[in-house]
């Protein structure tokens, strides 16, 4: 019985899993093509996982299976809001890929495998683990990409993912046996305490510590690494694009942690100045090209290039206020772009896909409340007051400043002003454009409850995110003992 009881903190893991591999068996005897059974199943899994963590939470910090998987407050906070965001794609992408005959079971059970491995990885104590996380997620992924096997954009989409990331996979492995070689250690604790002890080779633990950061910038999509991102984020299904740019980054934020600030800290100094690199040139060259874009998914995927910059930046800060912001902007990050996707999604029909910005022309004449949630959205992405954007920027360039790095804030509010244009552009062509068509735009309940509620939730957040704020704080100052 003690035996199971050390297993609690991971009974979502196992549950997830469980749930997953049942699921993919009962969908053979779903003969229904809305696939509604499955549907269910899934969003109770995911309503299951989340009581799970609720009710295994510990107030101390848990470590398991020979301190290869850690339940900390952080990790619970992440993990929530996964379900959550898991459960909002499954809610706006289902009408969407019914009309496309994409709704499967393959889909929906890939959705919950790619979430087991974000829990994995956000759990993750040890660089083992944390390599069986990301290639759990990465893999589920690359299947989703190329779901749609008569379109040649997905195939080509899902190539370039599988190749890159492989790429990427490598890196960050060669990267973990340097660092495992120099400090003989693959857990992540013991490699902090092996390099504050001192290390015969410090020039191998800066190799690999070059070659983890080059892997970690390619997951978060960081310039220079981020050629996959607009390519993969038009080619593949809009709903799989939607999975990729919302979930995945509460996983990899906690990777960053992981590895860089518990793993790592006491070579600071040499990762910083690498951080500091990757986040400006990720704000200049994300808003500078997003401006250029006729697709709205790549011109969501150049602002999401830029937004990977402001996280790097309240990383790179540092203490509880740093890696506290870089938390919450990830947070709020993920709803705006559940609902930049989700718009897409709603105003997408069979047969037509509403992915250019033309298609959002003259939206007020044709659904004034659709207009009006965009409008917030756009407004948060920019990151203009009252949304919650604009806080969740402001709280990361306060830490930045607090931090010394008043050159890099200056730039971030620069790039900031250069970005805000594309956002405002897609409000000028709903308000003050004449549509291009009138056709009624017909949308499900459920998804125009959700939408509503995604759309006042991130204003709610705007104007009292101190909740939110707190809860990053406790969280990150609880599961990293700072002081």
């Amino acid at each position: 019985m003690s035996y199971l009881s050390t297993l609690s903190s991971a009974y979502a893991e196992i549950f997830l899993l469980v749930m997953a591999s049942s699921i993919l068996i009962v969908d053979l005897f779903v003969t229904n093509p809305q696939k509604t059974l499955t549907y269910i199943l899934v969003q109770l899994t995911l309503l299951g996982c989340a009581l799970i963590t609720v009710m295994t939470h510990e107030p101390v910090v848990v470590h398991l299976f020979n301190n290869m998987f850690v339940d900390d407050l952080m990790s619970d906070v992440l993990k929530l809001f996964s379900y959550l965001a898991i459960s909002m794609v499954l809610v706006y992408s289902r009408s969407y890929l019914i009309l496309r005959g994409l709704f499967t079971g393959e889909f929906m059970v890939l959705t919950l495998f790619a979430l087991l491995g974000m829990m994995v990885m956000i759990s993750a104590t040890h660089f083992l683990t944390l390599y069986i996380g990301l290639e759990l997620l990465s893999l589920s992924l690359y299947a989703m990409v190329a779901l749609q096997r008569d379109s040649a954009t997905a195939t080509e989409a899902a190539m370039k993912y599988f190749i890159l990331g492989a790429l990427a996979s490598g890196l960050l492995l060669y990267g973990m046996s340097m660092l495992y070689g120099a400090t003989g250690t693959l857990e992540v604790k013991a490699i902090s305490d092996a390099i504050t002890h001192g290390v015969e080779n410090k020039a191998l633990l800066v190799f690999g510590l070059v070659f983890m950061v080059a892997g970690l910038a390619f997951k978060l999509g960081a310039v220079p690494f981020h050629m996959w991102v607009p390519d993969v984020y038009h080619g593949a299904p809009t709903a799989v694009t939607m999975l990729i740019g919302s979930a995945p980054k509460l996983a990899v934020f906690a990777f960053v942690m992981r590895i860089l600030v518990e793993g790592l800290q006491p070579l600071v100094m040499h990762w910083s100045g690498m951080l500091a690199i990757l986040a400006v040139l990720s704000m200049a060259i994300g808003n500078i090209t997003a401006i250029a874009q006729t697709n709205l998914k790549r011109m969501l995927a150049y602002s999401t290039i830029a937004h990977m910059g402001f996280l790097l930046l309240g990383v790179l800060s540092g203490g509880i206020d740093g890696y506290s912001s870089a938390m919450f902007y990830v947070v709020i990050y993920v709803l705006m772009s559940l609902g930049g996707f989700g718009m897409i999604m709603l105003l997408s029909r069979e047969g037509f896909e509403a992915d250019m910005l033309n298609d959002f022309k003259g939206l007020n004449q044709r659904s004034p409340w659709l207009a009006l949630m965009m409008l917030i959205l756009m407004f948060s992405m920019a990151g203009v007051p009252p949304t919650a954007g604009f806080y969740a920027k402001l709280s990361v360039l306060q830490a930045a400043v607090g931090a010394g790095h008043i050159p890099l804030a200056v730039m971030a509010v620069l790039f900031s002003l250069i970005g805000a244009f594309y956002y405002l552009r897609i409000v000028k062509l709903m308000y003050f454009d004449s549509p291009e068509t009138h056709v009624k735009i017909s949308i499900q309940p459920d998804n125009g409850l959700l939408i509503s509620i995604n759309g006042l939730a991130i204003l709610a957040l705007g104007i009292m995110p101190s909740t939110l704020i707190t809860v990053c704080a406790i969280a990150v100052q609880k599961s990293l003992m700072l002081h």
